[in-house]
C-alpha cells in the first residue's frame, strides 16, 4: 500500500469525496438524471439474458386484474378457475415443457402480481412449466406471486421497459377482465398492431359480456374513430379452452411467421 509523505496533510476528505467512488458503485450517480439511459438499457438487458438463458423465445401473455380471487362468488372466481386453465393448457400444449434443448415456446407471461395473473402463472405451475412474471415497482408495493419461476420473476423501475419485454416475444395475447391496468396493456397492444409497430398475434378477450359492456367498439366504429376493420384485432372467448382454440389456429402460433424485435 502507498504510504504518505511523513508531514502531509490528511487525504480522508479525497477519499470520503462522491467523486472518488467508482462509477459502478456509486448510487447517487447511478440514479441520477444523466445515467437514465444506462438504466432504461439494464433493466432490458438483465431480463434479456435471463430469458435466453431459459431458452424463451416466445411467450403467451395473459393479463386481467389483480383484484379477483380464487375464493370470490360467481363470475369472477370463473375467471380466476378459467385464467389458471388456460395456463396449464397453454403450458402442456403450447411447447414450454421443452427440456431437450430447444427453444422453449409459448411460456406463460404476466405482470407478476396477484389475481388473473397468479392464475395464469399458477396454472403453468400446475403443468409443471417455467412461467415469468414481470413486476412493476409501485408506490404501494406489488408482491410477486409464488407461481412465477424464481428464475424468471423481475422487477422493473420503468413501465416502457417492462412494456416491451411483455410485448417483443408475445406469440398470444389472452386478456381476461381488469380495470385501468388491463385496459392500458390491452390497448397499447391492440395500438401497436393497428399501427403495424408490432406483427399481428391473436388477442383474445375472454367474457364477451363483459367487454362489449366495457369497451363499445360499434360506437368507434360508427363515429369514424377507429376502422371497421379494426374490429378484427381481436377476438371473444367464453373459457380457457375456446381462449386456446383461436390461440392455436393462428399462423403465429403455429411458427408460419417469423417474428419481428427490432
Amino acid at each position: 500500500m502507498q504510504q504518505q509523505d511523513a508531514g502531509a496533510p490528511s487525504n480522508a476528505a479525497q477519499k470520503d469525496s462522491p467523486s472518488y467512488r467508482l462509477a459502478a458503485l456509486d448510487q447517487d450517480y447511478l440514479l441520477g438524471d444523466s445515467t437514465r439511459g444506462i438504466r432504461f438499457q439494464l433493466e432490458y438487458s438483465k431480463a434479456e439474458e435471463a430469458l435466453r438463458r431459459w431458452h424463451v423465445h416466445s411467450t403467451i401473455v395473459v393479463f386481467g386484474s389483480a383484484r379477483i380471487r380464487e375464493e370470490d362468488p360467481g363470475q369472477r372466481g370463473a375467471w380466476y378457475a378459467e385464467a389458471r386453465r388456460f395456463g396449464r393448457i397453454a403450458s402442456e400444449r403450447g411447447g414450454a415443457l421443452r427440456t431437450d434443448g430447444c427453444l422453449r415456446e409459448n411460456v406463460i407471461a404476466t405482470g407478476g402480481g396477484p389475481g388473473i395473473m397468479a392464475a395464469a402463472n399458477r396454472g403453468a405451475t400446475d403443468a409443471g412449466a417455467p412461467s415469468i412474471g414481470f413486476n412493476i415497482t409501485l408506490p404501494q408495493e406489488q408482491e410477486p406471486n409464488p407461481y412465477t419461476t424464481p428464475e424468471l420473476t423481475f422487477r422493473f423501475h420503468y413501465f416502457a421497459i417492462r412494456k416491451m419485454h411483455l410485448a417483443m416475444r408475445a406469440n398470444a395475447l389472452v386478456v381476461f377482465p381488469g380495470g385501468f391496468g388491463t385496459l392500458d396493456e390491452l390497448f397499447e397492444i391492440l395500438t401497436l398492431q393497428q399501427t403495424h409497430k408490432a406483427p399481428r398475434i391473436p388477442t383474445v378477450l375472454v367474457g364477451r359480456e363483459y367487454w362489449t359492456s366495457v369497451i363499445r367498439v360499434d360506437a368507434l366504429v360508427a363515429q369514424g374513430m377507429v376502422d371497421a376493420a379494426d374490429r378484427s384485432l381481436f377476438r371473444y372467448a367464453e373459457n380457457a379452452e375456446e381462449a386456446w382454440v383461436h390461440v392455436a389456429t393462428s399462423r403465429e402460433i403455429n411458427g408460419a411467421a417469423q417474428r419481428d424485435r427490432r
